[in-house]
């Protein structure tokens, strides 16, 4: 069995973003990106790919098409393959994210 314990893999670089690999397949990734405040994840789409943010830790500012939220803690987004979408911290407070897409682009 594969299993990680989440809490172990998150790490922050103060340069950017970090993505931390959890589990990785030919068909999806599952990673922890870990952001500091004031960095992002630039707004951006995959075509053939769907991507879901679960908010493990602080609160994010959204970006999903032309909408924009920001989301704490249990929450869940999905960004559909081909909308644009993106990811801010501007708290002040570390925010982790587990996030999967599949199928993996």
């Amino acid at each position: 069995m594969e299993s990680k314990l989440v809490y172990e893999e998150i790490s922050f670089s103060e340069e950017k973003m970090r993505k931390n690999s959890l589990f990785d397949s030919p068909h999806l990734f599952y990673d922890a990106y870990c952001l500091l405040p004031g960095q992002s994840q630039k707004v951006h789409a995959h075509k053939d790919s769907d991507k879901v943010y679960y908010v493990l830790r602080g609160t994010g500012r959204f970006t999903d098409g032309d909408e924009e939220e920001d989301l704490g803690e249990g929450h869940a987004v999905i960004a559909r393959a081909g909308v644009p979408h993106g990811v801010r911290n501007e708290t002040d407070e570390n925010l982790v994210l587990l996030v999967t897409m599949a199928p993996r682009p």
